[in-house]
């Protein structure tokens, strides 16, 4: 399995990277990434890749992101382990 080494700018936005045998499949973020975003990611990864998906279908800039990164990431992850117990 190889490991990505992103900018923590991009890797702070990431919830989970799925990898099919060596090969990254997919690539879930909690937002939708930027045009700019995607075609960053696809320079490190040195391929057209297009696996990207998110959680949330609204968009955010920067600085809504980094202002509420840390409830956002809370709170899913909170719900998430709920589900168990409904």
């Amino acid at each position: 399995m190889i490991k990505l080494i992103l900018p923590s700018h991009l890797e702070d936005k990431i919830f989970e990277i799925k990898f099919n045998s060596d090969n990254i499949s997919k690539i879930v973020s909690y937002f939708p990434f930027s045009e700019s975003e995607k075609q960053e990611i696809q320079s490190i990864l040195k391929n057209e890749f297009s696996g990207f998906y998110s959680i949330f279908t609204d968009y955010v800039t920067d600085e809504e992101w980094n202002r509420t990164k840390e409830q956002i990431k809370k709170k899913f992850h909170d719900e998430l382990f709920d589900i168990d117990t409904l």
